[in-house]
């Protein structure tokens, strides 16, 4: 594998296999790449590490076919295994400059923020972009914080040189609010996974993401 980097992507999809039950990951990650997903970010976390590796493997293999950016979340010994294009790190997860060791400069590591001072350690730390929320309140994420909110959101991405990923909320309505506070993209849970049609609604988000990237917010 080459030590150059992969693009970090725009829309990220989070598979999802606790909040519903209708799609598996590959499934949802199969809908989510033909509704326009640039990155697919596998989530899981409960259950057994062979099953997490065999999922994981098989959504690696679709990705690489799709030229799609392959996350895991947490897992890094998975990510490891299964050779993902990077791993998605929480503030309690595995350490971003332990993860950047093992997995070397050639791939993509994402840290998760709900602060300022946090976002400003994931970049300290090396990691090549900050997943920041909630923006807006979510049910999908038991564990997640307060909300930070639109002006919060703001100046993480002023003081903070590397993309910036909007989670926690996120609706097509609210791209444009999100990608006019200077977000790079965002990632979704529900927002695909929770709906009768995940194809149709990732392509939703990816029309509404490219209306905002082509108009330059």
């Amino acid at each position: 594998m080459s030590m150059r980097k992969m693009r970090i992507g725009r829309l990220h999809i989070l598979t999802d296999d606790v909040l519903q039950s209708t799609f598996s990951h590959v499934e949802l990650a199969q809908l989510a790449m033909k509704g326009g997903a640039d990155t697919i970010q596998f989530r899981q976390k409960v259950g057994s590490t062979k099953r997490m590796i065999k999922i994981a493997r098989h959504i690696r293999e679709l990705c690489g076919r799709q030229n799609v950016v392959f996350i895991v979340n947490d897992r890094v010994d998975v990510a490891m295994v299964v050779d993902a294009d990077g791993v998605h790190l929480g503030q309690d997860d595995f350490p971003i400059p332990f993860a950047r060791k093992l997995l070397g400069e050639g791939k993509i590591i994402g840290g998760s923020a709900a602060t300022l001072d946090e976002a400003e350690k994931c970049f300290s730390e090396g990691a090549d972009y900050v997943g920041f929320g909630p923006v807006y309140p979510t049910t999908s994420k038991v564990d997640a914080g307060p909300v930070s909110g639109i002006q919060i959101l703001k100046k993480v991405v002023q003081k903070t040189s590397i993309p910036i990923i909007a989670i926690g909320g996120i609706t097509k309505e609210r791209i444009p609010e999100v990608m006019g506070a200077g977000a790079y993209g965002i990632a979704v849970i529900s927002a695909v996974c929770c709906e009768k049609e995940p194809e149709a609604a990732t392509r939703f988000l990816h029309s509404a993401l490219r209306e905002c990237v082509i108009e330059g917010r």
